[in-house]
């Protein structure tokens, strides 16, 4: 299993609703986004688009990445979206591109935001069957493009599936394939239940263990659970600590550690994993140090040393 606070869990504000700005900054999620598609009325779209600015110049906490799903770009809307974007006093971290099919998608991203938002990165929503057809080109679409997520409602819909797990293992595997292949990040869908948190507690580990990073929450609720789920446990940070450990002592060469050998890889993931999951110490940096840092490295241990 890998795991990053990169894109544990992401929740959703609808661009109009500007009371819930702040709450959606404070409720914990990885990824705080204002949307633009769904959630907007055809005839709102403008307004949305101006509104939505000021969630980007509310303050934030440390940990958290500021977000927006824009308009699929099949349509002026979506194009508009980038516009105004590129116009914004304070740029969004992440833009989610929704419907995309195909690495053009992600080209017309990058150049309509261009050098106005140059640390901006995407996240592709991938959730139509050309979509998950073209899910490999599409990972590997270029360096801003940060992860994967698969979008089960519309792919359900266009293939006349249920919305299931099980209907949707084979699109699930080929999301995760795809953008662990690439080396970029991949998340699950919503469970739309909201008060079934057994439910969400069941789909979310076959998320987690299918190679997932995350999954979308749909309300504040779920957050606490699908974040516990996608971060490690304390056994599994005390062997790292212990493989850490041993590295040290015996400069990084290869060692056994609980009656496993263990080399660099074990010693690096092991790492990675402590500096984003181990809680701050007085003195100590925060996990994960600088918590903007671009990179395409996973958070992961090998998974023959992660099982539960």
């Amino acid at each position: 299993m890998r795991f990053t606070r990169y894109c544990r869990s992401l929740l959703s504000t609808p661009a109009m609703a500007v009371e819930r700005y702040t709450k959606s900054h404070q409720s914990g999620a990885d990824i705080a986004m204002v949307d633009l598609e769904d959630s907007v009325p055809p005839t709102r779209k403008e307004e949305a688009r101006r509104l939505a600015e000021e969630f980007f110049a509310l303050p934030s906490t440390k940990l958290a990445r500021s977000a927006v799903r824009i308009n699929t770009l099949s349509g002026p809307d979506g194009l508009r979206d980038l516009i105004a974007i590129a116009r914004y006093r304070v740029k969004p971290d992440l833009v989610l591109i929704p419907m995309t099919e195909s690495p053009r998608d992600i080209e017309i991203a990058a150049g309509a935001l261009g050098a106005d938002c140059p640390e901006t990165e995407f996240l592709a929503v991938v959730e139509t069957p050309l979509g998950i057809e073209n899910a490999p080109a599409v990972a590997a679409a270029g360096h801003r493009l940060r992860g994967l997520v698969f979008g089960s409602a519309d792919y359900a819909f266009a293939v006349g599936a249920r919305l299931s797990w099980e209907a949707l293992a084979h699109a699930r595997a080929r999301v995760v394939n795809s953008a662990r292949a690439a080396g970029v990040e991949a998340m699950d869908a919503p469970f739309f239940e909201v008060t079934d948190l057994d439910g969400l507690r069941r789909e979310a580990g076959l998320a987690r263990d299918f190679g997932f990073s995350g999954k979308i929450a749909v309300h504040p609720r779920q957050l606490a659970l699908i974040n516990e789920t996608f971060s490690p446990d304390e056994e599994l940070l005390e062997r790292a600590r212990r493989v850490v450990a041993a590295g040290l002592e015996n400069g990084r060469s290869v060692t056994v550690v609980d009656g496993v050998m263990v080399g660099m890889p074990f010693f690096e993931a092991s790492q990675r994993l402590i500096e984003q999951f181990d809680p701050p110490r007085p003195g100590a940096p925060l996990p994960g140090g600088p918590q903007h840092t671009r990179h395409h490295a996973p958070t992961d241990t090998p998974n023959h040393t992660t099982e539960k």
